[in-house]
This record gives structure tokens, C-alpha cells and sequence, in this order.
């Protein structure tokens, strides 16, 4: 599964990715840390991703600022929030802006892992409709 990271912390983003890529079907297909970057790589249509995973709070821009961007352009993709403020309000503002799911860095990895896991079961059951 083709994934994309905004994620403006380098530790984390070393980490995260190393967690996917040793528990998931993850394929990391690109990083950015800040909005702008991220924006840009999403909207290049030589870009494939099945899969955008967002930081809330980055260093000089906002990830519901690449949230908002991915859904007005109607990518597919499935979005998903990975934040440390995973509150209610902010949790309810995600998925206004069209985030799947929302899921807290301190307390929710496993489910972040089941959720890829799922995602990329549900691709190849579908692909596998199709062949037939």
C-alpha cells in the first residue's frame, strides 16, 4: 500500500515509518514536513498513494491545512489523522475536513497498525473482484 507521510519531526517520522514498514504493507512513497511541501507532492498526478498519513501540528504550517487540500481536490486516497492531540473537538474537525480516521501517537499505534493492515486486506479483496 503506497503510502505518504506529513510528519515535520524527524525521530518520529524515522520511528513511524520503521514501525509500518516492519508490521504493515506499507511502501512509503514520499515524506514532507510542512503543508506547502506536501500539497505540492500530493496534487502531481505522476504520484500514486493509496494511503496519506498527516501530523496535525507541524513547524510552519498546519496538516489540516493538507487535509482540507486532499478533500477539495477529491483524492481518493484514505487520510489519516496522527497527532498527540487527539481531543474530541479536533477528532470532529478531522473528519469534517474528510480524515477517515484519527489516531493519538501516545496510545493508539496498534490501532493505527490494525488499520493499515485492513486497508490493504480490503485492496486485495477488491482487486481480486476485479480480476474475475
Amino acid at each position: 500500500m503506497k503510502t505518504f507521510i506529513v510528519e515535520d519531526n524527524d525521530v518520529i517520522l524515522k520511528n513511524l515509518v520503521a514501525t509500518l514498514r516492519e508490521f504493515t504493507p506499507v511502501t512509503l512513497v514520499g515524506t514532507a514536513s510542512d503543508a506547502t511541501s506536501a500539497i505540492d507532492w500530493l496534487m502531481q498526478p505522476k504520484n500514486h498513494f493509496d494511503l496519506v498519513i498527516i501530523d496535525i501540528f507541524l513547524k510552519s504550517s498546519s496538516g489540516l491545512t493538507v487535509l482540507s487540500s486532499i478533500f477539495d481536490l477529491s483524492i481518493q486516497a484514505k487520510r489519516v489523522v496522527l497527532t498527540n492531540y487527539a481531543t474530541p473537538e479536533l477528532r470532529a474537525r478531522c473528519a469534517a475536513l474528510g480524515a477517515h480516521r484519527v489516531f493519538d501517537k501516545s496510545s493508539e499505534m496498534e490501532e493505527l497498525i490494525a488499520y493499515c493492515v485492513l486497508l490493504q486486506e480490503e485492496k486485495n479483496l477488491y482487486a481480486g473482484e476485479t480480476k474475475h
